[in-house]
């Protein structure tokens, strides 16, 4: 049996799966636990990279590895290879400033044309744009710029810092993916090279970038192993998942993401549908809303029950809770892009005022929410057919009855699982299996 190995390194925790190349049977797992907070040293992602893999049974017997990763985060390495400073996470918000300067020079019809993305906070361009303007001296250090999960296959391999690593900092042995590489913000989907002006113009100069490997695409580790390009965290879920064309992924976590597999990239100058790649050649198109699971915590909150009690106050109501409507934005909203709303209930009249109601209406208002998010990409032309519900709020009943009346698709709720993880195990026994 070859086995091969999938590593999630999420913003939370580093999870690491080993499968059956043939049957993709979990054999053995390990998890370890990321620190708190949007600025973080990569070292504290490496080091829990080795502990996972430890309770994970390690990598001796392991013939092919693939690594995952939360998207757009800013590693910074100098000459020599070493980290320059913290990394800063895709949550991390300090660059909207960046973002609209950016938008300014550039426009946003043109950026969005060129990468398939207006920037946002949230991209690595906006941060090197940030890290030129505050920390200069840090920027005129950069040698190369990687990604979390680019950093961390380049030190899995075998390369790094002199003296902390076996092959030493060859900045060229940097390899990423498409869908990693489309989230940062000066990739071009079109021709699937970088943007080197749009580089310059964030960092204030060119530096070294990871090489973008194809689908079917490997490189060795310093033991001879196969190693996958990798994946940003939603495509490397779509593949885990096993998403085809015409597919939609409704993510009910914390905030709410849609995303769906297309067969052409999308273009949105709005910047409402983020134009990125997905790991197997095909585009992901992807919408992400702010208000998802918390409001079900609010409601439920309100109403001083849990959640198996709200799913049934809310399935003991009729369709439309009898008028009440709830608009969920309680933290504004990003999709539509109103950062300073806040949430709205109406229909209020003595009959429709009741619990049940109440509990129905913040189900139909999440789900609405994330049914926007189809909008958008259904404006676009991206064909959806099936929806996958995933994350915490999938778990509810109420929202899994509840789903495919608001969004309008047949709807299908896998078991709970670490696709990330099982995403890139699925890719790196692809590229066992090539020639």
């Amino acid at each position: 049996m070859a086995l091969v190995m999938g590593v999630d390194s999420s913003t939370q925790s580093c999870k690491v799966l080993v499968t059956d190349a043939t049957t993709g049977a979990i054999v053995r797992q390990g998890r370890a636990a990321h620190p708190d907070g949007t600025e973080v040293d990569p070292a504290a992602w490496w080091q829990a990279l080795q502990a996972a893999l430890s309770d994970a049974g390690g990598l001796d017997d392991i013939v092919a590895w693939s690594v995952g990763g939360q998207q757009h985060g800013m590693v910074v390495l100098d000459e020599d290879g070493r980290v320059i400073r913290h990394a800063l996470l895709w949550n991390d918000t300090r660059s909207a400033n960046a973002a609209n300067d950016l938008i300014a020079e550039f426009g946003a019809a043109a950026l969005a044309d060129r990468t398939g993305l207006v920037p946002v906070a949230s991209f690595t361009i906006t941060k090197l744009r940030w890290l030129r303007d505050h920390e200069p001296e840090n920027a005129a250090r950069v040698a190369a710029v990687a990604l979390p999960h680019d950093w961390l296959t380049w030190r899995l391999r075998g390369y790094g810092p002199t003296g902390d690593s076996a092959l030493g900092p060859v900045l060229e042995e940097l390899i990423t993916d498409r869908s990693d590489a489309s989230g940062t913000g000066y990739w071009n989907p079109t021709t699937g090279g970088y943007d080197r002006e749009l580089l310059a113009a964030a960092l204030g100069h060119d530096a070294a970038l990871p090489r973008v490997l194809g689908p079917q695409d490997f490189v060795l580790d310093a033991d001879g192993r196969r190693v996958a390009p990798g994946a940003g965290d939603n495509a490397g879920a779509a593949l885990g998942l096993g998403a085809n064309v015409g597919d939609v992924v409704v993510s009910i976590g914390t905030s709410g993401t849609v995303f769906a597999v297309s067969e052409r990239r999308t273009v949105d100058p709005t910047g409402a549908v983020a134009g990125f790649a997905d790991c197997t050649g095909h585009f992901l198109p992807l919408v992400a809303t702010l208000n998802a699971a918390r409001v079900l915590d609010a409601i439920g909150r309100l109403l001083g029950v849990d959640h198996a009690e709200l799913s049934r106050l809310a399935l003991t109501a009729e369709p439309g809770a009898d008028g009440l409507t709830l608009v969920p934005y309680f933290e504004g909203e990003r999709t539509p892009n109103l950062p300073d709303a806040t949430a709205q209930l109406s229909g209020m009249t003595l009959a429709s005022t009741t619990r049940e109601n109440l509990a129905r209406a913040a189900v139909e208002g999440m789900l609405s929410g994330l049914a926007g998010g189809m909008n958008a990409l259904r404006a676009l032309g991206v064909p959806l057919e099936r929806a996958l519900l995933v994350g915490g709020g999938a778990q509810s009943e109420a929202v899994r009855q509840i789903a495919p009346l608001v969004l309008g698709l047949t709807v299908e709720v896998p078991e709970p699982g670490e696709y990330v993880a099982l995403g890139a195990a699925r890719q790196a026994a692809n590229v066992l299996a090539a020639r």
